[in-house]
């Protein structure tokens, strides 16, 4: 495992100097590559434990992959297969759709971060459920969330219909949902964070998904994820809000809008949301305002930053039950899976 997971260093410049999307659907079709052909299941037998509990669900460990590097999930075995505890993939959308147009990420190297403004490009429902279907991560043990968003030409006032149509589609396939209302790239997505909007799309939702569970006879958990750009007043209305409505998790956080840690950085002032090491902090204040006013009456995903399993721990310091990663591993390669995991077990059991 140490010698397939230390050579990302190796592979790393090359990947740098591509377009930063061509390098990521170049490193996603090599790992697909690597497990087809059995190179990463003879090398990754041995995957990193710490069973952990998670709105209810039983986690080989807590640290997971976050949405948005699989988002037609296409790649959910390969990934899973790198030693998380859990994946998510997503968001889709109930129709396809492009995306903003490219060149649409790229990379801050001196920050350790990304800027994104992809704009929930996928292949649709029909296309990622077939993907989802066809994986094993579930049946061999892992822990599967589906992130749901709507689509860009939906209007703000019928956000409800295409999440409601999300939510029916990946319910008998996902272990949780995810409830994306954060991402910065698709036109007043954020407005739904509001206290009013966030209520009635939430009802809705909780009615939908109390008819599913008695379709399919299963609960399935429901997740909301949020901005780190929130006042404290906004955070302990969401975290209200999400109480009242039966939610039972909140991953916090996605991308910032915020460019204070990147002036004067090369495509500092791209639009889009920024990613990696200058959200980590952000996301730690919105982790511990939350679990300030929820207690422990909601499970909280921490996301944002992590490039090291001493930020793992900060995260779960801050009050989260579980971290997930992804900018970090493109900085750092799959070994920063098992260091987080690592950092997490010594601290629990010292």
């Amino acid at each position: 495992m140490s010698i397939l997971f230390n050579a990302y260093p190796l592979a790393r410049p090359a990947l740098f100097a591509m377009d930063a999307e061509t390098a990521h659907e170049v490193t996603l079709a090599g790992l697909q590559r690597a497990y087809d052909c059995g190179t990463t299941r003879r090398w990754l037998h041995d995957q990193p434990q710490w069973p952990v509990t998670l709105m209810g669900l039983s986690l080989r460990n807590p640290v997971g992959l976050a949405a948005g590097l699989d988002k037609n999930g296409a790649h959910i075995d390969a990934l899973g297969n790198l030693g998380f505890g859990f994946v998510e993939v997503g968001t889709v959308t109930p129709r396809a759709q492009p995306g903003n147009p490219k060149p649409r990420m790229f990379r801050l190297p001196k920050a350790n971060a990304l800027i994104n403004r992809l704009g929930f490009n996928n292949q649709g429902l029909d296309a990622f459920l077939a993907n989802v279907t066809r994986s094993q991560f579930r049946q061999q043990g892992g822990v599967l969330g589906l992130n749901i968003g709507k689509n860009a030409d939906t209007p703000i006032e019928r956000a409800a219909d295409d999440y409601l149509i999300g939510l029916a589609g990946v319910y008998p396939h996902a272990d949780y949902v995810t409830v994306n209302i954060s991402s910065p790239n698709t036109q007043n997505l954020r407005a739904l964070q509001g206290g009013d909007e966030l209520s009635q799309l939430l009802a809705a939702l909780r009615d939908k998904r109390n008819e599913l569970a008695q379709l399919h006879q299963r609960q399935v958990p429901l997740a909301v994820k949020i901005a780190p750009d929130l006042t404290p007043e906004q955070i302990d209305i969401i975290a209200d809000t999400l109480l009242a409505h039966g939610v039972d998790g909140v991953i916090a956080t996605n991308t910032t809008l915020s460019r204070d840690a990147v002036q004067g950085m090369a495509h500092a002032q791209e639009a889009g949301g920024l990613s990696g090491a200058p959200v980590h902090e952000l996301s730690l204040a919105v982790i511990e305002r939350l679990r300030q006013r929820v207690g422990q009456a909601l499970a909280i995903i921490g996301v944002g930053g992590i490039l090291s399993g001493q930020q793992a721990r900060e995260k779960i310091a801050a009050g989260a039950d579980a971290v997930q990663l992804y900018t970090g591993l493109i900085y750092r390669g799959p070994a920063l899976v098992g260091e987080c995991v690592a950092t997490l077990r010594n601290t629990a059991s010292r």
